[in-house]
């Protein structure tokens, strides 16, 4: 947090006129998003006729293309494909336009099939103009929003923070800033005048952020409830807290800090991919679990598994099954010290199914159970240390973690964040390859995880 200047005399760092020159770009940037979509339609389903049928094209098709374009245009604009994000987001634009394309060619083919012309209906030529026009389509996005990223950043919206004796966080330092006592505004409800130069002053913007002190929040709440802007007010007091939303109920207003990552319908996708990759692996190595089993009994006194409690999701403690490497008489059932490449508790088998991981191959069966998933964080034991901290005392964002179902891999385990925790920093890199999985989980990379696993089932840290 730092102070604002307060050398700026009411006036905004850019000029008024730079400002509504950025807002008239996105309008023109829009409209050229949308002839261009329209040009690709055109040249993509030109090009399928003239494969099929090289000369000249009839005006009857001309006269569909041209309720073609209609239909599309009225789908993107419903789809949200010309929206500010989609001339800066190479992901959304292209998953935008390719939905929109996808639902007018589903709209096309039920009026084909209504009027049954389907006999009429040139398939080669439609099945080339789909594919041209969405290589089109893609290409021209990517190239867009490549060239406005370069020319505006990852923002093109107007952004105007007024200063009413607050504090202005850092990152606000390069928006519009004005000094409401400098500029003489206040959020005065009994003013209409004080309200229409509030007004006039933000119509060329997208968003304000109020910084003011406690007692005028809700004041200035009350005056941008009605300034048909997005606005917004600095609460630092809450920050610590990472708000997520603002729930009301009863006349109560809560907080909302938490809530699962995963809904219903993902969480199903992913106990589906767990059951139907886990039950043919098992029945699959069962001979291989089946002949270390009993390696390890031969090699040294004690039983074949070695359960272990960790903390699963929810933060709900579970006994995790390995394959048991060390003798009996020093295990270590708390986890207060992690393995070391030379640790003499290890016995011959154990050096071998720990360098190749196949001590962990028992955790199928509480994948099996439903404590742990294939993908997802590692379970860490309770007593387990960064140094000589306890893992959740390096960074208290360590319970986080636990959102979810813990996993025989993971995103920190395939980057190569494994073995022992001699620093603080060793728990640290997997701590925050964990969050990041968290906050982008999708059953593709859940997949894409799996797939790099083999790679480093024998890994130098593994020991």
């Amino acid at each position: 947090m730092s102070k604002i200047d307060l050398a700026i005399h009411g006036y905004p760092s850019r000029t008024p006129f730079a400002t509504a020159a950025r807002r008239s770009a996105r309008v023109w940037l829009c409209l050229t998003l949308i002839g261009a979509d329209a040009l690709a339609l055109i040249i993509g389903f030109a090009i399928g006729l003239r494969v099929e049928q090289p000369g000249m094209i009839s005006g009857d098709v001309w006269t569909t293309l041209a309720g073609v374009l209609l239909i599309h245009a009225g789908i993107s604009f419903q789809n949200q494909a010309y929206s500010t994000k989609c001339l800066t987001s190479a992901a959304c634009s292209t998953r935008q336009a390719l939905l929109s394309i996808a639902a007018t060619l589903l709209i096309f083919l039920l009026a084909v099939f209504s009027f049954k012309v389907t006999g009429r209906l040139p398939r080669f030529a439609l099945s080339v103009g789909i594919v041209s026009t969405a290589v089109l389509i893609v290409s021209q996005r990517l190239l867009l929003c490549y060239l406005v990223r370069r020319a505006y950043g990852s923002r093109l919206h107007t952004e105007l923070v007024i200063v009413d004796g607050g504090n202005v966080p850092d990152a606000y330092l390069g928006s519009d800033i004005i000094d409401a006592g400098v500029a003489s505004l206040r959020s005065d409800l009994d003013d209409p005048y004080m309200l229409n130069r509030l007004g006039i002053l933000l119509r060329n913007y997208d968003r304000v952020v109020i910084s003011c002190v406690p007692e005028r929040k809700v004041e200035w709440a009350q005056v941008l409830k009605g300034a048909n802007i997005q606005g917004e007010i600095i609460v630092p007091e809450i920050g610590e807290l990472g708000p997520l939303a603002v729930h009301q109920l009863g006349g109560a207003t809560t907080v909302v800090v938490s809530r699962g990552p995963l809904n219903l319908p993902n969480r199903a996708k992913k106990r589906f991919l767990d059951i139907a990759m886990t039950v043919p692996v098992l029945i699959g190595l069962l001979p291989v679990l089946v002949l270390v089993a009993i390696a390890i009994r031969l090699d040294s006194p004690g039983p074949v598994f070695f359960r272990q409690e960790r903390m699963g999701r929810g933060n709900r403690i579970f006994h995790i099954l390995k394959f048991r490497s060390m003798r009996v008489e020093t295990s270590d059932s708390d986890g207060t010290q992690s393995a070391s490449r030379h640790d003499d508790r290890i016995t011959r088998v154990g050096k071998l199914i720990r360098r190749t991981s196949i001590d962990e191959l028992p955790q199928l069966i509480n994948v099996l159970f439903g404590e742990m998933s294939l993908v997802g964080p590692r379970p860490h034991a309770l007593g387990s240390l960064a140094g000589d901290e306890l893992f959740w005392r390096v960074d208290r964002q360590y319970w986080h973690r636990h959102a979810l179902k813990p996993g025989i891999t993971g995103l920190a385990q395939v980057r190569g964040f494994r073995g022992a925790t001699e620093h603080r920093r060793d728990i640290v890199n997997r701590l925050e390859a964990d969050l990041e999985y968290l906050q982008g989980w999708s059953l593709l990379r859940d997949i894409g995880i799996l797939a790099k696993t083999a790679q480093v089932l024998v890994h130098k840290n593994a020991y």
